[in-house]
C-alpha cells in the first residue's frame, strides 16, 4: 500500500501539537519536558521560558524546585550540549549516546588535542574529587592541568549532572557537578536507542531517520537496526522522502489554528532536524541562526511559524516582526508578551 503524503502544514500541525505548542498541557513539568524530547538548556532561562510557553499555570519556582528536588536533571547529553530531561531519560540518553559522543569529540579534536589517554586520565583524577560530594569548575580544573578542552573532554568521559542552584533563572551558570549514579537512581525500561528514537517521533514526528539521527548524534549505521525492530507507521513528505512515526500518534487538521508563542534561544523545534515542518520559514533562517548570532535569538510564533524575536529590556519584553502583522496577530502577540512579562518579572 502506498504511504500517505504528508505536506509542511500537516508535518508543522504535528510538530506543535507534539510539542504542546498548540494548546498549553496542565501536568508534571517532568511530563513536560518528556513530551518535549528534553529541553536544550546551554542559556538556563531557556529551560523556564521553553516551558512557560508548553505548561499551563507554570510558574519559574516550579521549574527550579523541579532541578533542586531532582524530578529534573540537567546534564550534557544529546550531541555533546546541555539539556533538561527526567530522570528516566538521563540515564536512556547517556547510555544510548555515551560512546558516540566520546567518539565525535575525540574527532573533533584529534588535530588540537587533547588525545583520548589525556581525557581518560583527567576524568579518574575528576572522579575521584567527585566521589566526596558535588564541585565547581573551579575546583576541577586543576585536575584537568588548567585546560579547558581537557576539562570538557573529560566530562564527557564522565555521567555527571548539573548541581543546582547551578544552571537555574537564579544562578545561570552551570558549574557544579556531580556524578550522576550518586544523583538518581538508574534506571532503564528499554533499549537505550529505542528509547530514544521512540522518545523523538513522539515529540518531533513523523520524521525521517536522518532527522533521528540529527537530534540524537547516533550514526545511521547503529540507528537503522533499531528502527526496523520498532513498530512504526510509514508516511511520505511532498518529495517522496521516507518518513517514520510511532503508531496512533496525533496528526491534527492542517487547518487548525495555531496560537502566538515564545520560544527562547536554542529551541529544539527550529534546529536543522525539525526543518521540515517549516516552523521556521527558509527566508528568515539567516535572521535566527547565523554566524553572528550561533546561539540563535529569542523568536515567537505566529500561526505556528517563526515571525519575529523578541529580547526582554528593563522588565518589558519587547518584539521585533520581520514583516508587518495582521492587526489581530498583533492583538494576540501582545497580549501574549504582557503574560511573558509578568513570567520574568516574577
Amino acid at each position: 500500500m502506498a504511504e500517505r503524503v504528508l505536506g509542511e502544514r500537516e508535518l508543522n500541525r504535528a510538530l506543535i501539537e507534539r510539542q504542546s505548542l498548540l494548546e498549553r498541557r496542565r501536568g508534571p513539568i517532568a511530563a513536560a519536558v518528556e513530551r518535549m524530547g528534553g529541553v536544550q538548556a546551554q542559556y538556563a532561562p531557556s529551560i523556564y521560558v521553553g516551558l512557560w510557553s508548553r505548561v499551563a499555570g507554570l510558574e519559574r519556582e516550579q521549574v527550579t524546585r523541579a532541578l533542586e528536588r531532582r524530578s529534573l536533571v540537567q546534564a550534557t547529553l544529546l550531541r555533546n550540549t546541555i539539556h533538561v530531561v527526567s530522570p528516566g531519560d538521563y540515564w536512556q540518553f547517556a547510555d544510548a549516546t555515551r560512546d558516540t559522543r566520546r567518539a565525535s569529540w575525540l574527532q573533533a579534536r584529534a588535530k588540537r588535542g587533547p588525545d583520548r589517554k589525556a581525557v581518560v586520565a583527567a576524568a579518574r583524577r575528576m572522579s575521584r574529587l567527585l566521589e566526596k560530594g558535588p564541585a565547581t569548575r573551579a575546583e576541577l580544573m586543576p585536575l584537568a592541568e588548567g585546560d579547558s578542552a581537557l576539562f570538557n573532554g573529560a566530562t564527557i568521559w564522565l555521567d555527571l549532572v548539573r548541581v543546582p542552584p547551578a544552571g537555574t533563572w537564579e544562578h545561570r551558570r552551570a558549574d557544579v557537578y556531580a556524578p550522576a549514579e550518586r544523583w538518581i537512581e538508574r534506571a532503564q525500561t528499554e533499549h537505550p536507542r529505542r528509547h530514544a528514537a521512540r522518545r523523538y517521533l513522539a515529540a518531533f514526528g513523523p520524521a525521517a531517520v536522518a532527522d533521528i539521527v540529527s537530534w540524537s548524534g547516533i550514526p545511521p549505521a547503529e540507528l537503522r537496526p533499531v528502527l526496523e525492530n520498532m513498530e512504526l507507521r510509514c508516511f511520505r513528505d511532498e518529495q517522496g522522502n521516507l518518513l517514520l512515526d510511532l503508531p496512533r500518534r496525533p496528526l491534527p487538521d492542517p487547518a487548525t489554528k495555531a496560537p502566538v508563542r515564545f520560544l527562547p534561544v536554542w529551541d529544539a523545534v527550529l534546529l536543522v532536524h525539525a526543518r521540515r515542518t517549516g516552523i521556521l520559514p527558509e527566508r528568515f533562517r539567516s535572521l535566527v541562526f547565523s554566524t553572528r548570532t550561533p546561539q540563535s535569538v529569542h523568536t515567537f510564533t505566529v500561526d505556528g511559524a517563526v515571525a519575529g524575536t523578541w529580547r526582554e529590556e528593563k522588565g518589558r519584553v519587547k518584539v521585533e516582526p520581520f514583516e508587518p502583522l495582521p492587526r489581530a496577530a498583533r492583538r494576540e502577540l501582545d497580549h501574549e508578551a504582557s503574560r511573558l512579562e509578568r513570567f520574568v518579572a516574577a
